[in-house]
């Protein structure tokens, strides 16, 4: 089986899917925003508000995606908003005509407010519960976040993307190669436990708080992975900003002051690693109908005076607490 290879995924195929764990589907299927995997919503024949997430084929082994569920239950079982994996027939993940799959609760909420003070000191709480509970054990299976994988192995992946139109490569490899020189420069090894991994606001729901969805990045990495994606605006924003969760995240754990020297290392790994992404995945009919403009000239246009931003932003003094 192919790593594009939904196309066996009909609308039978999902029903039999489903069936084979004893759940049957009262509506119609939902898909629901996921470029990764394959996730719907529905109802069962119960009443039960669900979702179903098939998961991409070759990405993870089974016993990472077990290490996944894992976590989220474990969080789970600590009163941490976390959706987990239903437990059905004994077993979170199920296996059907070559694919994967689990069932979680349906989960409703309105969207995070980024730019929310209160919003923000209640991730800092949460997140520091989170990774009071990721750094009681390690992942043994589940990749660690680095430079190989987030910087090394995507910039060769662009090196022969296709997608780069040919007349901007000169252009984009003149800034990309320093970024990533400086990059590599600026990240240091420090403390890996597990995290979310891909904290980011659209992987939040609010309901009076936070509720915590898809563990499918989760890794090993350094704790501030998980709050720098929360923060916007300028740097005096992003200075209150990092006040106000770091202060809630202490009341349950500590954070070493040296890994806020990583939020502009990790920004660019992020960037870098978004675009090898997009091209690795662009066979995936999904994506063109998702992301059309990753193909125009403007997009690329676009990076290049992104990535020359990074480049300024890591010779920057990194932010620091109590400014």
């Amino acid at each position: 089986m192919t790593d594009f290879a939904f196309t066996g995924l009909t609308p039978d195929a999902l029903l039999d899917a489903l069936e084979s764990t004893g759940v049957y589907a009262q509506t119609g299927l939902l898909a629901l925003n996921s470029y990764e995997n394959r996730v719907y919503q529905f109802q069962s024949d119960e009443g039960q508000r669900m979702v179903v997430k098939f998961y991409r084929p070759e990405r993870w082994t089974d016993d990472q995606i077990l290490e996944e569920h894992e976590f989220a239950r474990e969080l789970a079982d600590a009163e941490i908003p976390m959706v987990a994996p239903l437990n059905i027939q004994g077993k979170t993940l199920h296996f059907h005509n070559g694919y994967r799959f689990a069932l979680f609760p349906s989960v409703g909420g309105r969207q995070f407010e980024i730019d929310n003070l209160n919003q923000l000191e209640w991730m800092g709480r949460f997140i520091g519960r989170i990774h009071r509970v990721g750094q009681a054990r390690n992942f043994t299976g589940r990749p660690v976040l680095d430079t190989d994988s987030f910087l090394t192995q995507p910039y060769q992946e662009l090196q022969h993307s296709a997608l780069l139109p040919e007349h901007l490569k000169t252009a984009f490899f003149a800034i990309a190669e320093p970024l990533i020189t400086a990059t590599r420069q600026h990240y240091f090894e420090t403390d890996s436990i597990r995290l979310h991994g891909d904290c980011h606001p659209g992987n939040i729901l609010w309901r009076d708080g936070p509720m915590f969805v898809d563990l499918d990045d989760s890794r090993m990495g350094p704790a501030i992975q998980d709050l720098w994606m929360m923060l916007s605006g300028d740097r005096s924003q992003q200075l209150l900003q990092l006040d106000v969760m770091v202060e809630a995240y202490e009341e349950f754990n500590e954070l070493d002051p040296r890994q806020l020297a990583l939020i502009e290392p990790l920004r660019a790994m992020r960037m870098i690693h978004h675009m090898a992404w997009l091209s690795r995945r662009w066979q995936d009919p999904a994506f063109p109908r998702a992301f059309p403009w990753f193909a125009e000239d403007k997009y690329w246009e676009g990076q290049i005076l992104a990535l020359k931003e990074q480049l300024a932003a890591l010779s920057e003094p990194p932010l620091k607490l109590g400014l």
